[in-house]
């Protein structure tokens, strides 16, 4: 099932072995603290949670890092791919087991959650820009579909939690630089007095980037006020504001351009992302309110709402209908009941729960000549997502160390168009879409000893096109042949703690099945999406852990997959068998890190990624390659409360070429965005 990776890969691999979930303080040789998972909305310890769940903590997150893009923190989990953190025009592209991989650009398939806000919108599309990684005090990885727990487009989950100012007062500033114009300053400040506590972390990027045409700027605003009003309830506000005013777009390369000139752009005509200026602008606000009641009644209540606007213009790379943009209002609430009862003489915990969500985006689109001026509209139209999902979700303690755990979700998923751009040519497009779906899972989990798990679990899932997957090609409202994607999971895993050794591991297998596959194929220049059939993913997933010493941690991820078509076909192909692009199908993490008690610290990362392919033929291959990065800090006592610290790091050590994302089906040839080479970065951060 699994191609075997190169010898060195493998003979290293039984030598060396390191952790994804990570602990908050390196382990001795004592037990480890109790971890409490709530991704999984029903919050449970990790050694009772039959999925697979990666934990990321604060230094997992920032120690060393320039805290810009996801890819930094969740490399370390297995089964999770990122592709494209140098682009920010058209965004990281992250893949779980295979799901989020058919987009050529942003995020599909994977529900984002921060601070229990969704970033994934009710048509599955997700925005990763407005994520304050300076404030993310944990990340939370569910690596399979979860369709019971979140609705549409929950093929895998990320879930992101910053800080409220209880366990970080203080202030700090920090100041980066680095290769390719990199600069980042960042200031937050937060603390507790009282029954109020607050944090707020405000940063500002500028790159000027590794290739012509791909400088960024941006400014991110995250804050959270909190009130506690008695011993069991709390209400907190959060505001997160964006600003990107320019982020550029340097297009894709064939693969003889990438070879002659990694760092410049195409000028051929219709395509010149210099020529045009291709860019984006984004401006965003949201405001949340959130409140809890651990009182309520026998069990606990939870309340949130949001409201979020999102202006956004964008300037794509060709001659044609290039200049588009919308104005997007987009808000939601959910409200959880959670309640610990017997059934029978057996425990029972459970949660149910409704969510609702509705965005609503007036979209425009403007020719654009060869010289980049913006010319006649050729699109107006609004377009109307409204989801509404009520779920359950129950652990029942059959013994001591045997949980069963069911849950069910109904979703309904409403997709309106109103065209009022009425030509001759395309007529009204006007349209819209209802989708009834329902989820469902199992799991059974069983704790043989108290550091040590197995569990089992299956589950289906669902995923709508979103409002640019629907395009029709022939013309008119929605593409009719076009339908919602389908998914059964199923997985086998274990985890534990081995104390002699110091040692944790996670070990998962995946198997998931999935109807009416939605991909992308080009033509005439634009991508349209159809569906392929069935296909298949299954896999191997090692997260391992060893404290070598008191000072010394070796961490490693390993995953083995296959992701292929078993049935797919057009009118002149056939691609039953084929890889699915844009997928790796083994990678490997290393992390060997030393650290003093004196916040002294060194790690050397090693990064493998195998082999792709970038279509769906099977007749683009993307080669496989190694990195290595390092990255080092130190910390100096200033006084009683001013502490200095300083880091350094270096991306690709050994200069590795290498393809930082793969644009699949690319039109003309174009599949290749090369990736920097060998870069550096600093900082200073004062905290006082």
């Amino acid at each position: 099932m699994y191609k075997l990776l190169p010898p060195s890969l493998l003979l290293a691999s039984c030598a060396v072995s390191g952790p994804l979930w990570a602990q908050a303080e390196p382990v001795s040789t004592q037990a480890l603290p109790t971890v409490e998972v709530s991704a999984p909305r029903l919050a449970r310890e990790l050694y009772a949670t039959p999925a697979a769940v990666s934990i990321l903590d604060r230094d997992a997150i920032a120690q060393g890092q320039q805290r810009v893009r996801l890819d930094e923190s969740l490399v370390r989990v297995p089964g999770v791919f990122v592709q494209n953190r140098d682009n920010f025009a058209q965004g990281q592209r992250i893949a779980i087991r295979g799901f989020g991989a058919r987009a050529p650009f942003g995020v599909r398939g994977i529900t984002v959650m921060v601070d229990g806000i969704p970033y994934t919108l009710p048509d599955g599309q997700a925005q990763l820009d407005a994520i304050d990684l300076d404030s993310a005090e944990r990340i939370e990885v569910i690596r399979g579909p979860s369709s019971v727990l979140y609705g549409n487009a929950a093929g895998g989950v990320i879930d992101v939690t910053t800080a409220d100012g209880r366990d970080n007062p203080g202030t700090r500033l920090r100041v980066g630089v680095g290769s390719d114009g990199y600069r980042k300053a960042a200031l937050q400040t937060g603390g507790a007095q009282g029954e109020w506590s607050h944090h707020v972390s405000f940063s500002a990027l500028n790159m000027d980037g590794y290739r012509d045409q791909s400088s960024t700027e941006k400014y991110l605003l995250n804050a959270k006020l909190r009130r506690e009003l008695g011993s069991e309830r709390v209400l907190t506000a959060i505001v997160n504001l964006l600003e990107n005013p320019r982020s550029e777009d340097p297009g894709g390369l064939t693969l003889g351009a990438a070879m002659d000139n990694p760092k410049g752009t195409v000028d051929s005509g219709f395509y010149s992302p210099t020529r045009l200026d291709s860019h984006q602008k984004v401006d965003q606000q949201l405001v949340g309110l959130q409140y809890e009641d651990l009182a309520a009644g026998p069990g606990e209540l939870y309340l949130k709402g949001f409201i979020a606007r999102r202006d956004f213009e964008q300037q794509l790379p060709y001659v044609g209908d290039s200049r588009l943009g919308y104005k997007r209002d987009y808000m939601g609430a959910s409200a959880e009941y959670h309640h610990d009862i017997t059934l029978g003489e057996l425990p029972l915990s459970y949660v149910a729960g409704v969510d609702v969500a509705r965005q609503s985006d007036d979209r425009f689109r403007n020719d654009v000549n060869a010289q980049g001026a913006v010319g006649d509209q050729v699109a107006d139209e609004t377009q109307k997502a409204t989801s509404a999902g009520v779920f359950a979700q129950g652990d029942l303690d059959i013994t001591e160390q045997v949980t069963l755990s069911l849950g069910a979700r109904f979703d309904r998923v409403e997709l309106d168009i109103d065209d009022r751009y009425i030509a001759d040519e395309d007529g009204d497009q006007s349209g819209e879409r209802t989708y009834n779906e329902w989820s469902g899972s199992a799991g059974l989990s069983y704790r043989y000893r108290p550091q040590h798990q197995v569990y089992i679990n299956t589950g289906t899932a669902f995923e709508t096109p979103t409002f640019a997957e629907f395009a029709n090609p022939a013309g008119g409202g929605f593409n009719p042949s076009i339908e919602p994607q389908k998914a059964w999971n199923r997985e086998v895993g274990m985890r534990g703690y081995i104390e002699p050794l110091a040692m944790d591991y996670d070990v998962a297998l995946f198997s998931v099945r999935v109807r009416d596959e939605l991909v992308p194929y080009d033509d005439g220049g634009r991508t349209f999406y159809q569906n392929a059939g069935d296909t298949n993913r299954d896999g191997l997933e090692v997260a391992l852990g060893w404290q070598l010493a008191d000072q010394w941690r070796l961490d490693s991820a390993l995953t083995l997959a296959r992701y292929e078509f078993d049935r797919f076909s057009t009118p002149d192909e056939r691609f039953d068998g084929k890889r699915i692009p844009g997928l790796p199908e083994q990678t490997w993490v290393n992390q060997l890190t030393w650290e003093s008690s004196a916040h002294r610290f060194a790690t050397l990362e090693t990064q493998y990624t195998g082999d792709m392919v970038a279509d769906n033929a099977n007749e683009t291959d993307i080669d496989s390659y190694w990195l290595v990065n390092l990255r080092a800090g130190d910390g100096w006592q200033l006084g009683r409360d001013t502490r200095l610290n300083a880091y350094v790091g270096v991306r690709n050590l050994f200069d590795q070429e290498h393809y930082a994302n793969v644009r699949l089906n690319g039109t003309y040839g174009r599949y290749y965005e090369p990736a920097p080479g060998r870069s550096v970065y600093g900082g200073v951060e004062m905290r006082f």
